[in-house]
């Protein structure tokens, strides 16, 4: 941890919506003039996507399992020295995971392919992970100890699943049974390794939905924002308060469930997190200048 150089990161799986995450984490950092560096987990992926492919089928072969929930098919130790340097700094190295055919042709690469590794801008404010392993901890690699700000975007499994079934049919290219598939492959990894960080975190928000999501596999829409409710738990070690005051007062239908925990519907997302987290960046810039 840093507090000339924060680093504030969100983890979640596939389709656990921390994109919503980065947008409320935009909006703070412009109404604090703040100049975040952003990450995003992807980058730090071993393998281009062809690559990948190869070593899936390999150890598919031998009868071994593989996932990028994992440890092996991502420079962990990489990122960990982008969150020390950065923290003793203010610098290091990243890069971009093109997803799509749009964002290859504009970067004049192919898809699944990786941007040049870059230096970051000098003279940011924060370090913006949005990822995987944003709160990791193995025997290798303590990746936790260097983050400021951990948060964990957690839905209902059957909704995680759900939600990473629609993105990847819609906006990747894959077959629902692909993404079955890999959904199953990466069971183990997410046990071991995804699930484990969210009892580091400060803060999990955690969508439920209100509608039937009994079979994710057969398929759905996303439920909708006002189907849904959003559980936020502070855990027991969150470096900053639990403080529901604000949220109480400016949505009328959320409530306390748990001394440590609010709940608010499902379209008041955005706006609890902002109530929320906005103070908490707030100190982290106040404790940088001071």
């Amino acid at each position: 941890m840093s507090a000339r150089h924060p680093i504030i990161a969100v983890t979640g799986s596939s389709g656990a919506g921390t994109s919503t995450a980065k947008r409320v984490f935009e909006r703070i950092f412009a109404d604090l003039d703040l100049n975040a560096a952003y990450v995003e987990g992807d980058s730090f992926h071993a393998y281009e996507r062809d690559n990948w492919r190869q070593m899936l089928e390999r150890a598919r072969i031998r009868g071994e399992t593989l996932s990028l929930f994992g440890t092996q098919g991502n420079l962990l130790g990489r990122l960990e020295n982008l969150f020390r340097e950065y923290g003793e700094t203010g610098g290091g190295q990243t890069r971009r995971y093109l997803h799509t055919e749009e964002e290859a042709r504009a970067a004049r690469q192919s898809p699944g392919s990786f941007t040049p590794w870059r230096r970051i801008e000098p003279g940011t404010d924060v370090l913006f992970y949005e990822g995987l392993h944003g709160g990791l901890v193995t025997g290798e690699v303590d990746i936790a100890q260097h983050v400021d700000l951990l948060v964990g975007m957690t839905p209902i499994i059957n909704l995680e699943w759900i939600q990473k079934i629609n993105r990847d049919t819609a906006e990747r290219g894959y077959t629902s049974q692909e993404v079955t598939n890999t959904i199953l492959r990466r069971m183990p990894d997410y046990v071991n390794y995804i699930l484990p960080q969210f009892s580091r975190t400060d803060v999990n928000f955690q969508r439920v939905p209100l509608v039937d999501t009994s079979n994710p596999f057969e398929p759905q829409p996303i439920p909708a924002a006002d189907e849904s409710l959003i559980v936020i738990h502070f855990n027991k070690a969150a470096r900053f308060e639990a403080s529901f005051e604000g949220i109480l007062a400016l949505i009328p239908d959320a409530f306390i469930s748990s001394p440590s925990t609010v709940v608010v519907p499902g379209e008041q997302q955005e706006q609890a997190m902002e109530l929320l987290l906005g103070d908490a960046i707030e100190r982290l810039a106040d404790r940088r200048h001071r």
